[in-house]
C-alpha cells in the first residue's frame, strides 16, 4: 500500500529519472529538510552530477528551469527552488491536508508489506523462576512486545515466545532458603515475589561461606534427578513463579504463542553432546567439551564444565533447533541484554555449522539503573515490578484526585492503570536499545516533556476538544479543507503526519520502537503549540479544524499502539 507522501515521491523521482534520461534517483533518495521553510522534500543532486559530469548546483539548477513549466499543471507541487546542490520542493498545501486526512482514516495506515509475511519467531521476556521480576526485566517484556508489533506492522508473521530459565543453581540457592529459613512460616498472596525476596537472603547467606554453597549443590543435585521432595518443592514453587509472570504479561496486554523451559530442554541437549563431539563441532579440552571457535575470532564456547556441569548452549541448540523444526521459520530473534552479544555470536556460529543457514539475530539492550545506582538481584539492590506498580499507582491517583476532585473512583482507577502501565512502556522503549535508561519516577510522571503523560493528556485534550465542539467523531467531515486551512503550523502537522508510514519503516529496519516514540511526541508537541496558536472550537474554520485534531488523533493512537499503549479520553 503506498501513501500520500509516498505517491508523491515516486512521481518526483520518475520526472527526474524522465529528464536526465536515466534510473539513478529512487523515492527514497528524497530527503526532508531540517526546517520546513527550506521545503517539504529534498534531492541531494550528487549522484546525477558525478554521472553527468557536471556541478551538483549546476544539475540543480537545470531541473528547477524543467520542473517549473510543470508546476502550474501538477496540484500535488506547489513550487521547486535550488539551494545550492540541492533541489527543493514545496508541496500543495490543500491537496496534501485532504489527501494526508483521507490516509489517517485507514485502519492499516503506516502499515506496509515489506516482511512479505515472512516467519518470524521473537523470543523475549527470559525471566528466571525462582527470582525477583524487577524493572530491569519490564526493559525486556516492552523491547521485545513492541519489536513484534513494529515487525508485524511491516508485514511480517511474528510470532512472539518466552524462554524462562526454570532450572539451574539459582533455583537451587532459593529451595535451600526456603527450607532453611522460611519452612514454617505462612506464605503470602504472591508467593512468585516472595521466592524473590527468598533467593536474595540465599545470596547473602551463602557468601563466602563453603558449607553452605556445598548444601546448595547437594540440593542441586537432588532436583537435577527428578524425584524425592526436592523435586517436588521444585515443582511446586516453580508454579508459583510462573503464575506471578503471567499475571505481569497480562497487566501488559501480552501472549505468547508459546513458553519453552529450560527443563524441557537441557536433557536432550545433554543427548547431543556425543553426537556433536563426533561430527567435531565440539571436542574435549582439560576436561571439559567446548565449541573452538578461535578461526572465527569467537575464543571458545564452553558446553560442560569439567565437573560435568552444563552452560546455556547444552539448552539453546535443542531451543533453536525445535524452534525452527516447530514453526518453519524464516528467522529466528532473540531479545537478550548486551552482556549476552559475544555469546550469541558464538551460539549462532555453532548452529551455521550444525546446518542452520537462516538468520538468527540478537536484540541486545542496555541496562537499567536507579537514580542512585545500578541494580542487582543478588544484592537485593533491586525495584521489583510490583514495587514499582504500586508506587507508580499510588502517585498517579493522588495526582488525579488533585486534577479531578469531583470525580468517582472508577474514573480513577481507569487513569491510574493506564498510565501506570503507558509509563512503564514509554520509559523502556523512548530511547535506543543500547542506552542505559535511568528508571527515575519523579521525572516519568511529568505532564511536560518527553513522557507517556504528556502524550496520553495530548490525546485527552483532542478527545476534550471534540467533545465540546457539538460535533460527534463520527460526524465531522473535511469540509473546505481547501479552503479553511491555510495556517503554516497546519501545514507542518500534516507533514508530520504524512511522515508516519516512513517511521514505520524505519522502526522496523532497526527493530527501533524508539524511533516511533520519538515521532509521536513530535507529532504531539506540534499539536499543543498549534492548540496554543489557534482557537478551534470559537473559529469559522471550526470544522475544517476539528478534522486535523481528528486526524492527528487517529496518527497519535496507531503510533502508540506500537508501543502497547493505550490512550484515555480523559485525564
Amino acid at each position: 500500500m503506498k501513501y500520500t507522501l509516498e505517491k508523491i515521491k515516486q512521481e518526483i523521482a520518475e520526472k527526474i529519472n524522465d529528464f536526465t534520461g536515466s534510473e539513478l534517483v529512487q523515492p527514497a533518495d528524497l530527503a526532508y529538510p531540517p526546517n520546513i521553510q527550506m521545503g517539504d522534500l529534498s534531492l541531494p543532486c550528487f549522484v546525477i552530477a558525478k554521472n553527468t559530469g557536471k556541478n551538483p548546483a549546476e544539475v540543480s539548477s537545470d531541473l528547477v528551469s524543467k520542473f517549473s513549466a510543470l508546476v502550474g499543471e501538477n496540484k500535488k507541487i506547489a513550487s521547486v527552488f535550488s539551494a545550492g546542490p540541492y533541489l527543493n520542493f514545496k508541496l500543495n498545501k490543500h491537496n496534501l491536508c485532504e489527501e494526508v486526512i483521507n490516509d489517517t482514516k485507514e485502519a492499516e495506515y503506516g502499515a506496509n508489506e515489506i516482511g512479505e509475511k515472512q516467519k518470524v519467531m521473537i523470543e523475549f521476556s527470559n525471566a528466571n523462576t525462582h527470582k525477583e521480576f524487577h524493572v530491569g526485566h519490564l526493559r525486556n517484556l516492552c523491547y521485545g512486545d513492541s519489536a513484534r508489533r513494529i515487525m508485524n506492522e511491516n508485514g511480517f508473521e511474528v510470532l512472539p515466545v518466552s524462554y524462562i530459565n526454570d532450572f539451574g543453581i539459582h533455583v537451587a540457592k532459593t529451595l535451600w532458603a526456603l527450607q532453611e529459613f522460611y519452612k514454617n512460616d505462612e506464605l503470602p498472596e504472591n508467593k512468585g515475589e516472595f521466592l524473590g525476596r527468598v533467593y536474595v537472603r540465599s545470596n547473602k547467606e551463602t557468601k563466602d561461606d563453603p558449607h553452605k554453597n556445598d548444601l546448595v549443590k547437594f540440593m542441586m543435585k537432588k532436583i537435577e534427578s527428578k524425584k524425592g521432595e526436592e523435586y517436588e518443592l521444585w515443582k511446586k514453587t516453580r508454579e508459583w513463579s510462573i503464575e506471578q509472570m503471567q499475571d505481569i504479561y497480562k497487566d501488559f496486554g501480552i501472549e505468547f504463542v508459546k513458553t519453552y523451559y529450560e527443563s524441557e530442554v537441557i536433557d536432550e541437549g545433554r543427548e547431543m553432546i556425543d553426537d556433536l563431539l563426533e561430527k567435531g563441532i565440539l571436542k574435549m579440552s582439560q576436561g571439559a567439551v567446548i565449541a573452538d571457535l578461535e578461526q572465527f575470532d569467537l575464543g571458545v564456547l564452553v558446553f560442560l564444565r569439567s565437573d560435568g556441569t552444563a552452560t546455556y548452549p547444552v539448552a539453546d541448540i535443542p531451543l533453536a533447533m525445535k524452534k525452527f523444526k516447530d514453526f518453519e521459520l524464516d528467522a529466528s530473534i532473540y531479545v537478550v541484554d548486551v552482556r549476552q552479544e559475544l555469546y550469541f555470536k558464538q551460539l549462532f556460529r555453532v548452529l551455521k555449522q550444525m546446518g542452520y543457514k537462516k538468520p538468527m539475530i540478537h536484540l541486545g539492550y542496555d541496562f537499567v539503573t536507579l537514580p542512585d545506582g545500578m541494580m542487582s538481584s543478588r544484592s537485593g539492590n533491586v525495584v521489583t515490578y510490583e514495587e514499582l506498580k504500586k508506587m507508580l499507582e499510588e502517585r498517579i491517583e493522588e495526582e488525579t484526585k488533585s486534577r479531578h476532585s469531583d470525580w468517582d473512583q472508577q474514573k480513577v482507577d481507569v487513569v491510574k492503570k493506564a498510565l501506570t502501565k503507558a509509563v512503564i512502556k514509554f520509559e523502556m522503549l523512548k530511547v535506543g536499545a543500547k542506552q542505559t535508561i535511568v528508571f527515575d519516577i519523579e521525572k516519568a510522571l511529568s505532564f511536560q516533556g518527553f513522557t507517556a503523560a504528556y502524550l496520553l493528556y495530548t490525546c485527552a485534550r483532542i478527545n476534550s476538544i471534540i467533545s465540546k465542539s457539538d460535533i460527534s467523531k463520527d460526524k465531522i467531515t473535511e469540509h473546505d479543507l481547501n479552503k479553511n486551512l491555510n495556517e503554516e503550523k497546519e501545514h507542518e502537522i500534516v507533514i508530520k503526519m504524512a511522515k508516519y508510514p516512513d517511521m514505520v519503516k524505519l522502526a522496523g529496519q532497526n527493530y527501533d520502537p524508539s524511533v516511533i516514540a520519538k515521532y509521536v511526541f513530535e507529532l504531539a508537541q506540534e499539536f499543543n503549540d498549534y492548540y496554543h496558536a489557534v482557537k478551534i472550537n470559537d473559529s469559522e474554520e471550526k470544522e475544517a479544524r476539528l478534522a486535523l485534531s481528528l486526524a492527528v488523533l487517529r496518527v497519535l493512537e496507531k503510533a502508540l499502539s506500537l508501543l502497547g499503549i493505550e490512550t484515555i479520553e480523559e485525564m
